[in-house]
């Protein structure tokens, strides 16, 4: 009895050990990611979370009470960049722009940050006509504008082996957000995010790497971390749905104009699973403005229908962040994680799934992880 006891104690997964999830804060300098002063009273009055390819924003206190003298140099709106970092990973895990700060006859300053994907959106992308050029060349090119008097954007974009056209002109008013989310919205498309890192072993200050690859993170077959039921999770919801813009059996992506004149790609048809019963189900959508090849939304429509032929199918999973895998440590945006019920209610037989993290909110005062994770054909 002992033997097997300790047999299967082997071949669960081993847990992490448990150590509440603190962030020491730092106000630094947008430009340089050089750190003004450290934040010891400076709390997130939300979640902090973070999204593959989009911008996150949270709002923030500061307590004047013990605030340092140049806490106002370290927050000043749209010059100054806010970082957390695990006091027991020495992992910096969130970093965004200060944009508001408002504060008056209360003992404390109330702030508003955004990713700094939000940065994006406020630089344009200029002329740019690439032609048969790697889709990491196309992306590190349209971010010519924001390495250029931006924050501390260092690109790790090495080529992915596919070669893309792409073309905007300044006369669009394109963004460079919008540009390279319909570059990773398109079908085969890399898919991108910016980290923060820091900038040396001296820890004075921050990096931006801006990340492209054909995927994200690390996506194992058999993932080291484990979110598991009853154990560190606490609830979890599994959503499937193939409601209008989560499923569909054929799609079509429209362009801008009107009428005979309106660009739009073919129509992408999942053949084989009308064939073995499905109704046909149709979503037309337009990706983004500016559109002006149909090949791109041609590419744009087959991504979709790759996305949508068997509906969206989401595990949304609550768990304590102390027990559970330490997020920038033991996983982080884009890896696989597995996720192992033991049973409940909705899986009374249990169930043992690999999934995506394609998104993640942290409450460290809550000791409270949410990763949303998507399973993926």
């Amino acid at each position: 009895m002992e033997d097997a006891t300790l047999l299967e104690s082997m071949a669960r997964p081993v847990g992490p050990e448990q150590h509440p999830v603190e962030l020491a804060w730092f106000g630094c300098d947008l430009r340089t990611g050089q750190i003004i002063e450290d934040l010891p009273g400076l709390r997130p009055t939300g979640p902090l979370s973070r999204r593959l390819g989009q911008a996150t924003s949270t709002t923030f206190e500061l307590d004047l009470g013990g605030a340092p003298r140049g806490w106002q140099e370290a927050t000043d709106q749209g010059r100054t960049l806010l970082v957390g970092v695990d006091t027991h990973t020495d992992i910096p895990v969130w970093g965004g722009v200060v944009l508001a700060r408002d504060g008056g006859s209360a003992n404390t300053v109330t702030l508003g940050a955004a990713t700094t994907e939000a940065y994006l959106d406020r630089r344009y992308t200029s002329t740019q006509v690439l032609v048969q050029q790697d889709q990491a060349a196309v992306i590190t090119a349209l971010m010519t504008a924001p390495l250029s008097q931006g924050p501390p954007y260092v690109m790790d974009a090495p080529p992915t082996g596919v070669l893309i056209d792409f073309q905007v002109l300044d006369s669009d008013d394109r963004t460079t957000l919008s540009a390279v989310q319909e570059i990773m919205a398109q079908d085969g498309g890399p898919e991108w995010t910016i980290d923060i890192e820091w900038a040396s072993a001296a820890q004075t200050g921050f990096v931006l790497p801006v990340r492209v690859r054909k995927a994200i993170g690390t996506q194992a077959a058999t993932p080291e971390a484990v979110f598991d039921f009853p154990g560190c999770v606490t609830s979890y919801t599994f959503a499937e749905s193939y409601e209008a813009g989560k499923g569909a059996t054929v799609t079509v992506a429209r362009g801008e104009g009107e009428g005979d004149s309106r660009l739009s790609s073919t129509s992408k048809i999942a053949a084989d699973v009308e064939a073995a019963g499905w109704p046909r189900y149709v979503y037309r959508f337009t990706p983004a403005s500016g559109i002006t090849d149909p090949a791109q939304l041609d590419a744009h429509a087959t991504k979709a229908l790759a996305l949508m032929t068997t509906g969206a199918k989401v595990w949304t999973v609550e768990a304590a962040a102390s027990q559970a895998p330490r997020l920038g440590r033991d996983w982080g945006l884009g890896d696989t994680v597995r996720i192992c019920v033991e049973s409940s209610p909705r899986h009374p037989d249990g169930a043992e799934v690999v999934a995506r993290a394609w998104s993640w909110e942290l409450d460290p005062a809550a000791n409270r992880v949410r990763p949303i994770l998507v399973e993926e054909d």
